[in-house]
Parts: structure tokens; sequence; C-alpha cells
């Protein structure tokens, strides 16, 4: 096995990067609770890929060299947890950043999924140790847009 994709974090944004690099790769779903790692697993196991699963905890700095780490720090992602936050007590403040942020909108798994492909492709091959902020411009409106406290 030496062409493995693993993804930490097996969620909806986890599974929408293995949709869009893992074809014809090994996938190593990984997560601190093996219950989120196992039904991603399932779902994608029925779609085609070859999945395997393991419990891990990223703040070991045992498996430290050989593999390039890089984070994406999404915004406002439509995922089931999002969805319960805009309609909780928090839903307010969430859709008003979504409103007034320089994209208008929330983003998408599969838009951050493309970020994934590159990072994890040979296009991103010497990238490393990066955390890419991907917010639809929320950050930015808070310092110096329409979200800024007056």
């Amino acid at each position: 096995m030496s062409d493995v994709i693993v993804v930490i974090g097996p969620g909806s944004i986890g599974q929408a990067i293995v949709r869009r690099v893992s074809a014809g790769r090994q996938v190593l779903l990984a997560d601190l609770r093996p219950e989120n790692a196992d039904a991603a697993a399932e779902v994608l196991s029925n779609a085609g890929f070859e999945v395997s699963t393991a419990t891990v905890d990223v703040s070991s700095r045992q498996g430290k060299r050989g593999a390039r780490v890089n984070t994406i720090s999404p915004g406002i992602i439509i995922t089931p947890l999002v969805k319960d936050e805009l309609t909780g007590p928090r839903g307010e403040g969430y859709r008003r950043m979504i409103e007034l942020c320089p994209a208008g909108r929330a983003g998408t798994p599969d838009e951050v999924g493309t970020v994934g492909a590159l990072l994890m492709g040979s296009d991103g091959a010497f990238i490393t140790g990066s955390d890419f902020l991907m917010d639809g411009g929320v950050t930015a409106a808070y310092r110096f847009g329409d979200l800024a406290p007056k």
C-alpha cells in the first residue's frame, strides 16, 4: 500500500475530499471516535472506494515524518452540524455572517474538497505545514468590512 490517502475527520467535508481525490486509491479514514470513521467508511465503501479506518489522536507526535500535513480552516460550510447551528440559538449570528461576507453565501463540502485536491495532488507537492482559511471572506469582513465592530 504505497498510495494511501489519509483523511482525519471523515465528516461531510472529509468525505467530499475523499470523493474528489481518492478514486482507485486506498483510503484511511481516521478519527478520535471510531464510530465516526466507521459510519463514513460504510458510505464511501458503498460508493466504490477502498476504505479502512483507524482511531487516532492528532495530538500525538509519533506517524511525524514522511507525510505532508496541511489543514483547511473552513468557515460556514453547509454540513449537518451547520444546519443545526442555523436553526439553533446562534442561528441569527450565522445567518448575518453569511449575508454580510463578501461571498454572500455559505460554502459546500465539495468546494473544500477542491482545495483538498490541490493540497493532496502533485500540484501541491511542496505545500506542507500550511493552513488554508476558506471562509468566503468572513474573517476579512470582521476585520475590515460590514461585520467589523463599530
